[in-house]
């Protein structure tokens, strides 16, 4: 079962991840559907997904949370800081293919923005689809991202090169808007 709550609306509840969630972290990061859009061309074991668990996700200033409809995880969410100095995180969900839809993604990156600009006093967030990932890019939009550029072929995905998108979102538009 999925740790503590951290964060929670009336659609999802974003828990802490602890070590028995790497089985499902690890069964869908190997998903084509879900590592595709990231880029992640390489398998992923659970003694890796825990290794990550324990270097990563417990001992560093990044958040990483399980996406929870009740108790029942249907995706993950992270904010990395990259940049104490500027204060700026890389923000990025994905969410199970059977719930792909469902607003879970948009749900959750709602609240890590929120908590990253209010709680984490970050000033900039970035979130970096891949151009193939179209429903990624609405969920940026959505949430009042700003697409500032493209890097061309900056992926191997598929067989072929593909662009990546770079969406950025600054604190005073996300808490002077409807953030």
């Amino acid at each position: 079962m999925p740790g503590a709550a951290f964060l929670a609306d009336d659609r999802v509840t974003l828990r802490t991840v602890e070590r028995d969630d790497c089985a499902f972290i690890t069964e869908h990061r190997n998903r084509e559907r879900v590592r595709r859009p990231f880029a992640w061309p390489y398998p992923a074991n659970e003694a890796e997904m825990t290794e990550y668990f324990e270097n990563v996700i417990c001992d560093d200033d990044s958040v990483h949370l399980l996406i929870c409809d009740d108790d029942e995880p249907v995706g993950f969410v992270s904010v990395s800081v990259e940049d104490e100095r500027t204060r700026w995180g890389d923000l990025g969900v994905w969410v199970v293919p059977e719930q792909w839809g469902e607003g879970y993604a948009t749900a959750a990156a709602e609240l890590v923005i929120d908590y990253s600009f209010t709680e984490r006093n970050l000033h900039r967030l970035l979130a970096r689809p891949l151009a193939t990932n179209e429903s990624s890019a609405r969920v940026w939009e959505k949430l009042g991202f700003t697409h500032e550029g493209t890097l061309r072929e900056q992926e191997f995905d598929g067989g072929e090169y593909v662009d990546m998108h770079y969406y950025g979102l600054l604190e005073d538009e996300w808490l002077d808007g409807d953030g």
